[in-house]
């Protein structure tokens, strides 16, 4: 995977670019369905460790398989991937339902664990679960959302809780971050939810990891401009719709 460089202006934000796993290869969904899955010809660990020597400080890896069933479904290679990009602090997510899944991902290495079904079905347990010294910072909190609506498992439902209702219940929390993917836009290339990841960004003291939509450096720009505190860049690297040492350049002054 090639990547050039370039310098860029505005204000500072993380770039977290993803890799989302499913039956060991690197794919990607539009719109969270499983049924458009796009898979790429790259091996993951080489992947990973093409986005380290672009720059990146940050990875954002999705086990798409365990999301799906409900368990860690791809621990191994988690595992192997994080293991062989020291350089990276790396977010995992896809699958974890208790503690013991967070504790795995942790001594696989996983810098935060996200949780998003688990977190919305079991509030009190993970409420008491983000107040424990040990876990202070470590987690975040996946909020995915059809038109502001939370969604959960893996998508495939969506409530009626809004999610910046949440955010703002969580607003004061030790929480590592807020993940905000707008089911609609992810896969897509045509842009962030600007109007929803603003609200979310707006709603606490929880920074604001943006998720979906991102397909040039000009959406990136726009990201920046609403406050949040990193955006996840996956489709589009793969692609060759943005370029990955562009993006940390433009996004670093």
């Amino acid at each position: 995977m090639a990547f050039g460089i370039a310098t860029g202006t505005l204000a500072y934000m993380i770039i977290l670019p993803s890799i989302d796993l499913s039956g060991g290869q690197v794919v990607r969904l539009k719109q969270g369905d499983y049924s458009q899955k796009l898979s790429y010809a790259v091996d993951p660990v080489d992947t990973a460790a093409a986005f380290a020597a672009a720059g990146a400080k940050w990875m954002h890896l999705v086990d798409l398989d365990g999301a799906k069933a409900g368990k860690l479904a791809q621990l191994e290679l988690i595992r192997k991937i994080i293991a062989s990009t020291p350089a990276l602090q790396v977010e995992v997510g896809g699958g974890v339902r208790d503690t013991d899944d967070i504790d795995r991902l942790l001594a696989a290495g996983a810098k935060r664990v996200v949780v998003g079904t688990r977190a919305l079905e079991a509030w009190d347990w993970f409420e008491k679960l983000v107040h424990e010294p040990a876990y202070h910072g470590r987690i975040v909190l996946a909020v995915d959302a059809r038109e502001g609506l939370i969604a959960t498992r893996a998508w495939t439902q969506t409530t009626r809780k809004k999610a910046v209702e949440v955010a703002r219940q969580v607003s004061a929390w030790p929480l590592g971050a807020i993940l905000y993917t707008d089911v609609a836009k992810d896969g897509m290339l045509q842009g962030p939810n600007l109007t929803h990841t603003r609200e979310l960004a707006l709603a606490g003291k929880v920074p604001v990891i943006a998720s979906g939509g991102v397909g040039s450096l000009e959406h990136i720009k726009q990201l920046m401009q609403i406050g949040v505190w990193g955006a996840i860049v996956g489709r589009s690297l793969y692609e060759g719709k943005v370029d990955l040492p562009q993006a940390i350049a433009l996004t670093i002054h």
